[in-house]
């Protein structure tokens, strides 16, 4: 059975996000939390100060897993603020006197600049040794449900510490951070993006169904698409890796995505774009496919890059553009990409009116065969 809670929650959130993106967050937190008071931002933080309601406490208390949906936030924690010393000893029992709770599943430790070396996985352990009596897990993943001690390192001599509670995907990574390294063996980096778009959105990629990707080369996520079992289109001018080009299930169509005939951009289950354009561009390439006849895909799987972190403003028009087409969209800046998000939208059910009874002129006036109609008259 998870831990209990701490009964000192803290009142500050703490949100984790790429460097560059602390303003992106704080406006996004602007729409749709905005009874929150943005605090301390550093490169790679941003802390919202919960809202106070006098001697009677906070008035907006989150639940212990709450992750709200700002899109650039990686993990989003409880903070009981920072510890400073000298060394990871000091640090921890300065740590362990400010949290003061006794029972966790795991530790979650990251740095907060990921181009600052820090030992992550010896601090883990120390924090484990002093206040871990309940961890069973070898593994800093965590599963649902787990209560989670959070360790940012801000510095050697500083770090932030808070907690929450392991629900969505990203809450279960230390940092939100994807936990799985680049294969070898696979063509690009853009395998790494669909595999983590995969696992956080929970895409359901049925084995047999028919994939397009627009800017295919040089096959990254073409070949994460074939590993799900999908019979995979590539569209691309650009050569393919020789080992997604030979698979049996993989075509190649060497052009330019606004060169494929329309008819022959139909009957496909999902639909993948990773171009390196304006996202306009690639907006009006996906409705060209959108427009097609035929049967609708089921999905959408896009990645829209941001020339300038202000574009990050016009997301929410781009998601409007997605449910123009029926789809339902969600966005997050995935911690393997780059400055962009990834848009999954997955088609909306069509709502059908209602059938209205037909009238028959009965003597009742009712809508029911002469004869009932009859009846009820007598």
């Amino acid at each position: 059975m998870p831990s209990p809670s701490p009964t000192r929650r803290g009142d500050f959130l703490l949100v984790a996000c790429q460097g560059g993106a602390e303003a992106s967050v704080r406006a996004r937190q602007g729409e749709i939390l905005p009874a929150l008071a943005p605090g301390a931002w550093r490169r790679g933080a941003v802390t919202f100060r919960l809202p106070q309601r006098g001697a009677d406490g906070l008035a907006f208390d989150p639940p212990d897993d709450f992750f709200p949906d700002l899109i650039f936030g990686r993990a989003v924690i409880r903070s009981f603020g920072q510890v400073v010393g000298a060394g990871v000893a000091e640090l921890t029992e300065r740590l362990v006197t400010l949290v003061d709770h006794a029972a966790w599943d795991n530790v979650h430790v990251w740095p907060r600049d990921p181009r600052e070396e820090h030992d992550a996985p010896a601090i883990r352990s120390a924090l484990v040794a002093a206040c871990g009596r309940t961890i069973t897990s070898a593994t800093p993943v965590a599963r649902p449900g787990e209560l989670i001690l959070d360790c940012m390192i801000d510095s050697a001599e500083r770090w932030w510490v808070g907690w929450h509670r392991a629900a969505t995907p990203p809450s279960l990574w230390p940092g939100g951070m994807y936990p799985v390294d680049l294969p070898a063996d696979k063509a690009s980096r853009a395998w790494l993006k669909l595999d983590e778009a995969i696992a956080t959105f929970g895409i359901d990629l049925s084995p047999g169904g028919r994939a397009v990707e627009l800017g295919a080369a040089p096959g990254g996520a073409c070949q994460r698409l074939l590993e799900a079992g999908l019979h995979v289109t590539g569209i691309d001018p650009a050569m393919i890796d020789p080992g997604v080009a030979g698979h049996p299930h993989f075509e190649h169509w060497r052009m330019r995505a606004r060169d494929v005939r329309l008819k022959n951009l139909r009957g496909f289950d999902w639909v993948v774009a990773d171009m390196n354009i304006d996202p306009s561009s690639t907006l009006e390439a996906l409705e060209r496919v959108m427009a097609a006849p035929g049967r609708r895909p089921r999905g959408i799987i896009a990645t829209l890059k941001l020339p300038q972190w202000a574009r990050a403003a016009e997301i929410p028009g781009w998601l409007a553009r997605f449910r123009s087409w029926g789809y339902e969209p969600r966005a997050r800046q995935l911690s393997t990409a780059g400055r962009e998000v990834c848009v999954v939208a997955l088609s909306a059910p069509v709502r059908r009116r209602p059938r209205r009874a037909t009238r028959r002129p009965g003597r009742s006036g009712s809508p029911t065969s002469g004869a009932a109609g009859r009846r009820s008259s007598r």
